[in-house]
């Protein structure tokens, strides 16, 4: 690894500390790895940016290994990064230039969530499962594919746990909204809600989650909240970026996908990932209903399911 250079791409904040995060992250595992050589950049919404950092992460080295430190592969991940990688190995010849997979949705991140939800039950005066729902609050993407990997995560925790309500929702782009999430749990009975941002580090929507929560809070006085936080110094994280780097020593089948993809490439020559898009083509009918449950869940909680009662939000815009 003497001749390797580690690059972690995160996305930028407009909030000069979920940056400062990603900086002090990256300090924190050279100390712990003080063999590799440890470098940071952003895709935007930073000093040093995507190209910067790919020139600074191949001065002096043979291989560079970037690891997308992001959790949702959207057009950042798909698009962006192998597009960019492909520009450095042009600058850079004689530097083999590699990239792993995203954080991504799978064990490792369910258990940092897991542990999140724990510390708001036990926050909790009555931390009783039956009536306590749960919201996993994301940032929303325009690509479902990111989105599914939200509602992936919902899914586990209703499956490991006793828990009757586990819905998503999201800060943008797409619905439902926290709001809409919270106001059909109250509907359906809930007296408790655990609300998990899945968030590496802090920003401004970690800002407008906390605005969001004391207006909830003031709305349902009934209703007690216990809102988790950003988790991206959780051990778990280190251990995942550290698996993505064995995942790159190893036989490379764990390498992003969209690396020097021919219908990537062909969709960028097109100019199909457009990054105005918004989810304002949803004019259709929705059910965002996708996490209730209508089977027997076996969980021995017994109060009533109240009917969905379709979506109270207005017409997107």
């Amino acid at each position: 690894m003497n001749d390797t250079t580690i690059l972690l791409v995160g996305h930028g904040s407009r909030n000069r500390a979920g940056n400062d995060e990603i900086e002090r992250f990256a300090a924190e595992w050279r100390a712990r790895r003080r063999e590799w050589r440890i470098e940071a950049c952003f895709i935007e919404y930073a000093d040093v940016l995507l190209d910067t950092g790919l020139d600074r992460a191949a001065t002096g080295a043979a291989r560079v290994i970037v690891i997308p430190f992001i959790l949702n592969a959207a057009g950042h991940v798909k698009m962006e990064i192998p597009a960019a990688i492909e520009q450095a190995r042009e600058r850079h010849p004689g530097v083999a230039f590699e990239c792993t997979r995203h954080l991504g949705m799978g064990r490792e991140i369910f258990k940092v969530l897991m542990g999140q939800l724990e510390r708001l039950m036990r926050a909790l005066h009555m931390p009783d499962p039956c009536t306590t729902g749960v919201i996993l609050l994301g940032r929303g993407s325009s690509d479902a594919g990111a989105n599914g990997e939200l509602a992936k995560m919902a899914r586990w925790i209703f499956e490991d746990t006793d828990h009757e309500l586990v819905e998503l929702a999201f800060t943008g782009v797409t619905w439902p909204r926290l709001e809409t999430a919270v106001q059909r749990q109250v509907r359906l009975g809930m007296t408790q809600i655990a609300v998990v941002p899945v968030y590496l580090f802090t920003g401004v929507l970690i800002e407008r989650i906390d605005a969001q929560l004391a207006r909830l809070r003031a709305q349902y006085p009934q209703i007690a909240f216990a809102l988790g936080t950003h988790f991206g110094f959780d051990a778990g994280i280190f251990e995942l970026v550290e698996a993505r780097v064995a995942d790159a020593e190893g036989d490379g089948e764990a390498l992003l996908e969209c690396d020097g993809c021919k219908y990537r490439l062909a969709a960028e020559a097109e100019h199909l990932h457009d990054h105005s898009h918004t989810a304002g083509h949803h004019d259709h009918a929705h059910d965002h209903g996708q996490m209730h449950h209508h089977h027997e869940h076996g969980h021995g909680c017994a109060h009533p399911h109240a009917p969905h009662a379709g979506c109270a939000h207005p017409a997107h815009a």
